[in-house]
């Protein structure tokens, strides 16, 4: 499992992605899950995967191989106008990855299934989020939708409903992801440090501000000790129910 989350700000869009691949309980491995692409002042974009890692890796090497391919008739990312333009790549990409990798129909499909969120900016554009599904089609973040999350979700997203705010800073909104991701990896062993972060300024076109957080990162120890502490305290606070 994995746990990824695209978030889109007034000032820009935020990317964060665990790095936890697992085969069962007792066997544990690290394998990145985001993956960026850029053209200096044209083009930032960003991919996160979450499902079969097979065929999340098969997935972004034909979109690395068809980015750097001479001929102009073959599909790119790098090619697209639009961002509309780069999900619909990215959604036949994926829809092409489980299909070669179950030639024996939907049933076999479904060991091989996979779920993706890209985002970015394209010239002419706005920052925008599409969450892309195995079937290849895929929606766009809005104002009433305005963060993806794919993988173990359901654990964290309730304090990102109840928290987030479009003119939140970069620094908040990191703070908010950290304390949905750290509520997720202490309910799901599939879930796991180190993070990946990506922030976007909107209008840059670069991928420049990317980060890994460490299990011994000082800031993230101080905020999961930090939030526990304050929903005890809140707690505490309740009123009692009277029986």
């Amino acid at each position: 499992m994995t746990y990824c989350i695209g978030m889109r700000l007034d000032r820009g869009l935020v990317f964060m992605a665990d790095t936890r691949t697992s085969a069962g309980v007792d066997n544990f491995a690290t394998s990145k899950k985001m993956f960026t692409w850029e053209i200096p002042g044209e083009r930032a974009i960003t991919i996160m995967t979450a499902g079969n890692l097979a065929t999340t890796q098969s997935m972004i090497s034909l979109l690395e191989e068809r980015s750097k391919a001479v001929d102009d008739r073959d599909p790119s990312i790098l090619k697209a106008t639009t961002m509309f333009q780069v999900a619909r790549l990215v959604g036949a990409t994926l829809k092409e990855v489980i299909a070669d990798s179950s030639p024996n129909g939907q049933s076999a499909g479904e060991q091989f299934s996979a779920s993706v969120i890209v985002g970015g900016q394209i010239a002419d554009g706005q920052p925008t989020i599409f969450m892309v599904y195995p079937e290849g089609n895929f929606i766009e973040i809005t104002a009433d939708t305005p963060f993806f999350q794919i993988g173990e979700t359901k654990y964290g997203k309730p304090i990102i409903v109840r928290a987030y705010d479009a003119d939140m800073s970069f620094e908040d909104a990191v703070k908010l992801l950290l304390v949905s991701f750290d509520s997720t990896v202490k309910s799901n062993l599939s879930v796991g440090l180190p993070f990946d972060l990506h922030l976007y300024e909107a209008d840059s076109f670069s991928t420049a501000r990317q980060l890994r957080i460490e299990a011994d990162d000082p800031t993230y120890a101080a905020i999961s000790s930090g939030w526990g502490d304050a929903l005890k305290d809140a707690f505490r606070q309740l009123p009692s129910y009277p029986l």
